[in-house]
């Protein structure tokens, strides 16, 4: 869509049948449409003023600003800028010891919370006062008749502050154990770069990144990590200027200077990885099918067995496959496995029905 302006006075600039006028509030500018994709102010005070062309807009609207790595002073910022340039190099420590304390903290002040209502609750039924156990209202009203507070409303709040965070802590500590646990390709990359680098210079504030039982990644977990990580790994060892022409960015490539760090763009990964896994699927799915095919065509009792131990075989590796490269559950690779195996089944019967009823010549 394209939006167009005219001046206070109303004049029109360009071919009325192209462009629509709207009055933007702004005396002295007007946009003009270049190339139906993008628009620009021109001052028309300024008759000497060129509109840029349709390439000089679309260079401009693909310019992009990277920070490189070496611009940030060395310390924290340094620090900051690395984690975040990748979402491999995202790894921080979860506290998991110091959230089990908190919780164990909370958790004994709650039972002792409890131990008290129900010391209070056993105090009002020895002393017939059940009339306060059934009923808030009457609890309150009694103890406004003693000009006092009632003990069990202010414990029960007290116990619904504690709850409320005892809950709230429980459910984040769940939510950081659900966290992906860093790789050891990715915390072995970032050992390096930080012991290359030193960018704090305090022994006490590095000390974190040697809790690697600690430590979590805010990368998320990709459905083939192993696979795909095999083949990151595969394409740095085979680091050239062709393959980082193929495999990184602009961007990327302006991040560093540093030759030894290289970042790779994970949908072009991604995109290789599954060229590969889908090459692979090819094979499973034809090679069988064609040695099947060549020992059920000569029609002996013996071809069919040797058909079936193919299928035996195919059907493991398929599982294998499917285990290694994916990281699918257990009741898909059940199922995945199941439907393969039926596929090469179907074939087998419907071969071995058709050499049955192929006539004997004598």
């Amino acid at each position: 869509m394209t939006t167009t302006c005219s001046t206070s006075t109303g004049q029109q600039t360009g071919d009325p049948e192209k462009q629509d006028y709207l009055d933007c509030g702004s005396p002295g500018y007007v946009a003009i449409e270049i190339d139906s994709c993008a628009s620009t102010a021109v001052d028309e005070t300024n008759p000497d003023d060129s509109t840029p062309s349709a390439s000089e807009v679309k260079k401009e609207i693909r310019e992009t600003i990277t920070v490189p790595l070496q611009d940030f002073p060395r310390g924290y910022p340094l620090l900051a800028a690395f984690q975040s340039s990748e979402p491999s190099f995202s790894i921080y420590r979860c506290f998991n010891y110091l959230h089990s304390r908190v919780i164990l903290e909370l958790q004994d002040e709650l039972r002792v919370l409890e131990k008290d209502l129900t010391k209070l609750d056993k105090i009002d039924s020895n002393n017939g006062n059940e009339k306060r156990l059934g009923s808030r209202a009457n609890d309150l009203k009694q103890a406004q008749a003693e000009k006092t507070e009632s003990k069990r409303a202010k414990l029960i709040a007290s116990i619904r502050d504690k709850l409320v965070n005892y809950d709230e802590i429980l459910v984040k500590a769940r939510e950081l154990n659900a966290f992906q646990r860093p790789s050891n390709r990715d915390y072995r990359s970032f050992r390096t770069w930080f012991w290359n680098e030193k960018p704090i210079g305090y022994e006490l504030e590095e000390q974190f990144i040697k809790r690697k039982e600690d430590l979590v990644t805010l990368r998320c977990g990709r459905e083939w990590g192993g696979f795909d990580g095999l083949i990151e790994e595969l394409v740095r060892k085979l680091h050239c200027p062709l393959m980082q022409k193929i495999f990184t960015t602009p961007e990327l490539r302006k991040k560093t200077n540093n030759k030894y760090l290289y970042y790779y763009s994970s949908s072009r990964i991604e995109k290789l990885v599954g060229i590969i896994i889908t090459f692979i699927i090819f094979i499973l799915l034809v090679l069988p099918v064609v040695a099947m095919y060549k020992l059920t065509s000569i029609g002996d009792r013996n071809s069919i067995f040797d058909a079936i131990g193919i299928l035996v075989v195919f059907t493991l590796l398929f599982s294998a496959a499917m285990s290694l490269l994916t990281k699918a559950a257990r009741h898909e690779l059940f199922a995945a496995s199941a439907a393969y195996c039926a596929v090469l089944v179907v074939f087998i019967s419907n071969f071995g029905s058709q050499n049955l009823q192929q006539p004997v010549h004598a």
